[in-house]
């Protein structure tokens, strides 16, 4: 087996013990954005899934997005039933989820209580996730991601202009 970092251990290890199957791979140019994920994987934007951390009434709660559009604050709040909705930082993202900030996985999660997903997500035949790192991505059918991150899928993106 090839020897991964730690962080992408983790994933591999969940994806491996729910008998999904999915593809780990490491992109030497890095993928911190979705831009550059979809240069590496040859995907189309929309393909490559943002996982995004906000806090909603100091819980946090991790939203899958589309890369090629934008979280809206006011349907994420809506979604989860809170008032207060903000973008966590480096520092909150690292402790929800045990992740680095341009490589969160949706899964394993250290401490989100909640995972929302982009019901446009599931229109793809596959979706490249953080994997870990900023060098490491997975490829997977859409509806293990919802089963693997225990997702909820919602309508959590703004409207394109």
């Amino acid at each position: 087996m090839k020897s991964w970092p730690e962080p992408v251990q983790r994933v591999v290890r969940t994806i491996r013990e729910a008998n999904i199957e999915a593809r780990v791979e490491e992109f030497s140019d890095g993928t911190p954005t979705a831009s550059d994920a979809a240069r590496a994987t040859g995907a189309k934007l929309q393909e490559i899934v943002k996982s995004l951390v906000f806090m909603c009434d100091g819980r946090s709660v991790l939203v899958m997005v589309p890369g090629d559009r934008r979280a809206d604050s006011d349907k994420i709040a809506k979604a989860v039933g809170c008032e207060n909705v903000k973008v966590a930082s480096p520092e909150e993202v690292v402790q929800a989820t045990g992740f680095s900030t341009g490589g969160v996985a949706p899964f394993p999660l250290a401490n989100v209580n909640l995972v929302l997903m982009e019901r446009t997500l599931l229109a793809h035949e596959i979706v490249w996730i953080g994997a870990g790192t900023s060098r490491h991505m997975a490829a997977l059918a859409p509806s293990d991601l919802v089963r693997l991150a225990s997702a909820r899928p919602v309508d959590a993106v703004a409207e394109s202009t």
